[in-house]
């Protein structure tokens, strides 16, 4: 059976790229070594294998329910392995040491979790979303919050959720209408009803922590009024609070994570004495969406790396069925008397092999490098470089999400055509990792949004500070390839043009001063500046084989021939359409759809 997840391009990709051991010399990764990353990748993949990836069929066919007595009912197997995840200490892997952590460098924690979202993508999002729930909590909480919800997350006893969206207001958080009116005692009375809450009810933690956005009276118009909340499911005396599940949506994919409809304040488990569900205010009233975004922008990055995850799954299975596949005969083959080869030998079937390396390959390099750019800003030693990486993850954080959940989604796409007739069937899991990789587009929003974000605010901002710092960090690796031998030169010299034009373009759109012309055609820009970011991921890990032989090594250089030659091409006219301000979309009238 294939594996789910390459420990050989992690190790790769960790070590010979990123050099994560240059992170021991700093005091927060002091206490760490090389064996303990590499102990923590062992337990992970181990882990995922025996506790993970056994049930991902079986809770993709028997979904959370809920029961004759009101609670969702889950498969024993999923209780199981959150548990033993947190058990482990894995939730707390990146936490300082005061809170229980390992304090991990990001980049490692990131690359344990891979392994989970890998080899279970549903039962992998309960601890993603507790360990983001936690961050933000210990970023903008007060030291009780601190210890009254922090703590026992990471302990695994508590689990955590966002709740942002509304039945009424998906992704335009300017609409939501949930209220939270001060009670007199230092709390507030929520009221109101979200929608999708991922982990929103289960049996599998003690308490449940919601963060939830609601606005409080006296805020500003839109976004400039919402507030952040902790409201949870149980009060710190074991009282119910007023979270009630009203029901649970059913999904094409990612079946076996509980997504939810919940009411607060409804009057289902009212405490006595008062209306609404009790919250508690995080921060600063009317600041809600500012600390949401750190959840938020983790939590893309997530999604990018479970869409990677997915898409790499479902690509080791595709290359394993390719290579005993029998079918078919070479193109040059004469007689009757010519086997059957197997269908890896032929080229279309490599083309596929090749395209999905590539996304997958593409997307992990992109989200490890997005996390060592956390580690950078966290603990670089000198200001400026931190602030240098702070902008650059800003500028790379929605093609971070959005590009793995578009191209490594394509990849199931291609895991299916190679397995054929067999691939559409519920017999082999490419079909299932087809279904959960197409939730990812939509998740913590989709292109469209990212699209808005990457043009209208992060390529611009700063007058440019966004553009200047990506185009520069590129130019750096270009001209280190352009020293290097073989098929580097080559390609540093086309990112190069494209980096170049990209830079072009982003004036062009902006130069006719119509924010909605400029912006018409924003998920086409995003999709050319997400090509380019990942080709630079491509130079940049063939600079790092270097001249090493070996299968490994020779898998990467075909890689990134693959993408130099049949993807960063297709950016030339998608840049095109943007910097002409195209307005066939803009000027559509809806009278005509």
């Amino acid at each position: 059976m294939a594996d789910f997840m390459s420990r050989d391009d992690l190790d790769f990709l960790l070590y010979d790229w990123l050099n994560v051991t240059e992170l021991l010399e700093r005091p927060r990764f002091a206490e760490h070594s090389r064996e303990t990353f590499d102990g923590v990748l062992d337990l992970s993949h181990d882990m995922a294998a025996k506790l993970f990836a056994p049930h991902n069929k079986k809770s993709d066919q028997n979904e959370p329910q809920i029961g004759e007595d009101g609670r969702v009912v889950l498969l024993d197997e999923v209780t199981a392995a959150v548990r033993a995840f947190s058990e482990a200490g894995l939730n707390a892997g990146s936490f300082d040491e005061e809170l229980g952590g390992m304090q991990l460098p990001h980049t490692v924690s990131r690359a344990s979790m891979v392994n989970f979202q890998a080899a279970n993508a549903a039962t992998s999002s309960y601890g993603f979303l507790t360990v983001g729930n936690a961050n933000l909590l210990a970023k903008y909480g007060s030291p009780e919050q601190i210890d009254t919800w922090v703590r026992p997350m990471l302990e695994g006893r508590f689990s955590g959720t966002m709740c942002l969206s509304e039945p009424q207001a998906g992704s335009s958080l300017a609409d939501i209408t949930t209220r939270a009116e001060p009670a007199g005692d230092g709390t507030y009375s929520v009221t109101g009803t979200k929608m999708w809450i991922s982990a929103g009810d289960h049996e599998i933690t003690e308490n449940i922590v919601h963060l939830v956005l609601a606005k409080i009276p006296g805020g500003g118009p839109g976004t400039k009024g919402i507030s952040l909340l902790v409201v949870p499911k149980f009060l710190p005396d074991g009282t119910r609070n007023d979270v009630a599940l009203v029901g649970l949506n059913h999904k094409m994919g990612n079946r076996g994570t509980t997504n939810t409809l919940l009411n607060f304040g409804d009057g289902t488990f009212g405490v006595e004495g008062r209306t609404g569900a009790v919250g508690y205010l995080v921060g600063e009233a009317h600041k809600g969406l500012r600390y949401m975004f750190n959840m938020m922008n983790e939590a893309r990055i997530g999604v990018g790396f479970l869409a990677t995850a997915l898409g790499y799954a479902g690509y080791l299975q595709s290359v394993e069925y390719a290579k005993t596949r029998e079918q078919g005969r070479p193109v040059d083959a004469k007689g009757p008397d010519v086997a059957p080869v197997p269908i890896i030998e032929h080229a279309d079937v490599k083309r596929m092999l090749l395209a999905q390396k590539a996304y997958v390959e593409g997307a992990l390099a992109l989200g490890l490098y997005a996390s060592r750019l956390v580690d950078e800003e966290m603990t670089a030693p000198d200001e400026a470089d931190r602030v240098r990486a702070h902008t650059l993850l800003e500028v790379l954080t929605p093609i971070a999400k959005s590009w793995p959940s578009q191209w490594c989604l394509e990849a199931n796409s291609l895991a299916i055509q190679v397995h054929g007739g067999y691939g559409y069937t519920r017999e082999f899991d490419v079909e299932q990792f087809y279904r959960d990789n197409r939730l990812n587009p939509i998740h913590e929003g989709a292109h469209g949004i990212h699209g808005l974000d990457l043009l209208g605010r992060k390529m611009v901002m700063d007058s440019g500070a966004g553009l200047a710092v990506l185009t520069e960090t590129i130019g750096a690796t270009v001209e280190w390839a352009r020293g290097a031998g073989g098929e580097a030169p080559g390609y540093a010299d086309a990112l190069s043009a494209a980096t170049g034009r990209l830079a072009e373009v982003t004036a062009a759109a902006w130069a006719s001063g119509d924010p909605a012309l400029a912006l018409a055609n924003a998920t086409v820009y995003l999709e050319a500046a997400g090509h380019i970011v990942v080709a630079w991921m491509w130079l940049e890990q063939l600079l790092a084989v270097g001249d090493r032989e070996g299968a490994f090594y020779d898998g990467k250089r075909a890689a990134a021939r693959y993408f130099f030659t049949y993807e960063l091409p297709t950016t030339t006219s998608q840049l095109d359409l943007v910097a002409a301000c195209d307005r066939t979309a803009l000027d559509a009238d809806p009278a005509w759809f």
